[in-house]
């Protein structure tokens, strides 16, 4: 049987959400149907992976080539449906609008407030959006979007998996906690800060293992308005920076190991090498692919049971944060501009302890967290687009 022609505009790359996203989309989508991949140029390091970089140039189509619709150079006129990622909560797509016999989106925001207009061009322009968790599609819903839907995102196993042998290779005399993503205030490194000073005064033994490098300031900066912490980090050398941040909230910089941005194939080893992660984040529009990929592991996490962490979350698979308070922010002339959870520093601290005196526990979570991740396969969500591509409402 012949097969369809769909087109996929998304980013790609490595080492961040949306990238790692457009590629294995891309890549599943191709084994069903024909694609044609609307993204940046790319490069083989842009990819990392030398036989991902060949079928993915295969695929790749340059934005500039599509054709514009007669009398409106700013939208382009497509022949088969098209999946489009979606630029926050403007509801805009990333790239390029589009004329297409189907249009579906695939949004992760952070926000419970959507402008009442952004909702009404969206409801015009994508016959379905797809959000990245069910809290996501919540908003939407609560806002007035019509037509949303869930496909939460998914794991490598080829990459992301549980080891036979659980051998440690580094910091085998070490209690090494593991907290990645942006820095930023989202993302709740500062109560990761706060909550391992806790355990390093009371553990000689005890590792902070951090992948926090951040390429956007404007979101870094957001970590001045913590109330946990004194945010000092100057810019400059990254490294440097990190270690001053930790020496102005009394953390020992030998207590630190902080990573580069690495390829996404060798976090794999990073995170076996650890005990627990640390994932106390405000808000997830998505499941939080980092800690779902950890959880592939094997490895147990601590993580706020809040927005998208919930679809992933349980209380024998993790060490789940309950208690919660709302972390409001505002503007400088007084409005509400965000509204997170704030999860509760003295049960992450809690968490923290209990995982540090109950290793043969902590392992027997980190087995249910890798049986639980089996089952989100980046080929399942490929199939799940296909279906929204190819069906009609």
């Amino acid at each position: 049987m012949d097969k369809s022609n769909i087109y996929i505009s998304m980013p790609r790359g490595v080492n961040f959400g949306w990238g790692v996203c457009g590629i294995e989309l891309s890549l599943g989508l191709a084994e069903m149907a024909r694609v044609s991949y609307i993204t940046d140029p790319f490069t083989p390091d842009d990819i990392g992976d030398p036989d991902q970089h060949k079928r993915l140039s295969s695929l790749f189509l340059s934005k500039e080539t599509l054709p514009a619709c007669p009398g409106e150079q700013d939208l382009m006129c497509l022949e088969h449906p098209i999946l489009q990622a979606i630029e926050g909560k403007t509801l805009r797509p990333l790239y390029m609008k589009v004329k297409a016999p189907r249009v579906i989106g695939y949004t992760f925001f952070e926000t419970p407030f959507l402008n009442p207009e952004h909702v009404a061009r969206a409801n015009d322009y994508y016959d379905r959006i797809v959000a990245g968790s069910t809290w996501c599609q919540g908003v939407l819903e609560d806002q007035g979007i019509r037509n949303a839907s869930t496909v939460i995102q998914g794991v490598d196993p080829s990459l992301f998996h549980q080891k036979d042998i659980q051998e440690r290779t580094d910091f085998k005399d070490k209690f090494v906690v593991f907290s990645g993503g942006k820095l930023e205030l989202r993302k709740g490194q500062d109560l990761v800060i706060r909550a391992f000073k806790v355990l390093q005064d009371r553990h000689d033994d005890v590792l902070l293992l951090n992948s926090w490098y951040n390429l956007w300031d404007q979101s870094l900066m957001t970590m001045r308005f913590s109330p946990y912490i004194t945010f000092d980090m100057p810019k400059g050398d990254y490294y440097q920076a990190v270690n001053r941040l930790m020496l102005a909230n009394g953390i020992d910089p030998d207590r630190v190991v902080t990573l580069p941005p690495l390829p996404h194939a060798q976090m794999p080893e990073i995170y076996r090498n650890t005990d627990c992660g640390l994932f106390p984040n405000r808000c997830e529009g998505g499941t939080n692919l980092v800690l779902m990929e950890y959880m592939a592991c094997g490895k147990p996490a601590i993580a706020s049971f809040s927005s998208g962490h919930k679809d992933v979350l349980t209380g024998t698979n993790s060490l789940p944060v309950m208690s919660m308070k709302k972390f409001t922010m505002k503007n400088n002339a007084g409005n509400i501009v965000e509204q997170w959870d704030d999860p509760s520093l003295e049960e992450i601290v809690e968490n923290l302890e209990w995982a540090y005196l109950h290793r043969d526990a902590l392992k027997k979570i980190g087995q249910k967290s890798a049986l639980s991740m089996s089952g989100h396969t980046w080929n399942k969500v490929a199939e799940s687009f296909y279906d929204f591509l190819m069906k009609d409402d």
